[in-house]
């Protein structure tokens, strides 16, 4: 059984907090990419919603992300963005194939 784990959030801004939002986003990247059990974590913007941001991720295991949202840098972010965020879904994921 494959423990790896893949993680596809989805986020949506409130409009009038588009820019403050994408910089926080953007300071998470860099340190989770240091933490032990990343082995992917890209952050994409959507091309005709520019409010709605997706992470896709691949990490050693769930216990590594548990971790990853343990993490001083992703409570930090939270911190910074709350009333920022309209929407947020989080789908955990295991490769088949």
């Amino acid at each position: 059984m494959n423990k790896q784990l893949t993680v596809v959030a989805n986020i949506h801004a409130h409009p009038e907090s588009l820019d403050l939002f994408k910089a926080e986003l953007e300071k998470v990247i860099g340190p989770t990419r240091a933490e032990p059990g990343c082995l992917k974590y890209d952050l994409h913007q959507n091309n005709e919603d520019p409010c709605h941001f997706m992470f896709f991720e691949i990490w050693e295991s769930k216990e590594l992300w548990d971790q990853h949202m343990e993490s001083e840098h992703i409570k930090r972010y939270a911190q910074a963005t709350e009333g920022a965020v309209a929407d947020f879904t989080v789908e955990q994921m295991s490769l088949i194939g």
